[in-house]
């Protein structure tokens, strides 16, 4: 049995049953940090603070609604929202994103979304800063269990977006996204790099540029 008592280590996963996995995301102490659970373990993992991962969020976020606004596509996003498979899995991305007719199966409320009872989103996005093996590993597995169609891995330290179609074999590198088609990667780093030195109007500015193409 894992002892409160003392600080479980971050960042990290920790062999846990899914008993152990609540009591710990329901301290307070752990209350600023996000919570991970697959295959019989936990990753409690410190949100990311610095101003480049925090720019790469902001921008992201940014580019995707200016994207769906431009096209007509309907969308609802999420940020820092957890998805829970009770006594399974949980996952909690950076931004979430619910597409399409299936933007009004967006979750509300304050509770975590279940989902055995609720719908899985079509896109999830981790801002990778320090966790980026982790993300390409054992986080990539457990979106493709959680079955959400596609998943992109947001490289901050080499301003690089690492996109994946999970399908039911399992998941590939894609060049555009499945789930806002026309929407290119090289754009979206284009976007990354240029948030380095510019102002977000400037790169804004040339976004409205490439998408009203």
């Amino acid at each position: 049995m894992i002892q409160l008592q003392t600080k479980l280590p971050t960042d990290t996963w920790v062999t846990a049953t899914w008993e152990e996995y609540i009591q710990t995301v329901e301290d307070p102490v752990y209350a600023k940090a996000k919570g991970y659970y697959y295959n019989g373990q936990m990753r409690i993992e410190t949100m990311g603070v610095g101003p480049d991962h925090a720019s790469d969020n902001t921008v992201i976020i940014f580019t995707v609604n200016l994207f769906g606004t431009l096209k007509r596509i309907p969308l609802k996003g999420l940020t820092n929202c957890s998805y829970r498979k009770p006594g399974v899995r949980e996952a909690q991305p950076d931004i979430s994103y619910y597409i399409g007719a299936r933007a009004k199966l967006a979750p509300q409320g304050s509770s975590i979304v279940n989902l055995n009872t609720a719908a899985s989103p079509d896109l999830a996005i981790e801002i990778a800063d320090t966790s980026l093996s982790d993300d390409l590993g054992q986080k990539r597995l457990l979106y493709e269990d959680l079955e959400i169609p596609e998943y992109w891995i947001v490289d901050v330290e080499n301003t690089r977006i690492i996109p994946f179609q999970i399908t039911s074999s399992g998941s590939r590198r894609i060049t555009e996204s499945q789930v806002l088609p026309g929407l290119t990667i090289s754009v979206l780093t284009e976007a990354l790099t240029m948030s380095r030195t510019m102002d977000q109007t400037e790169v804004g500015a040339w976004l409205l540029t490439q998408f009203q193409k």
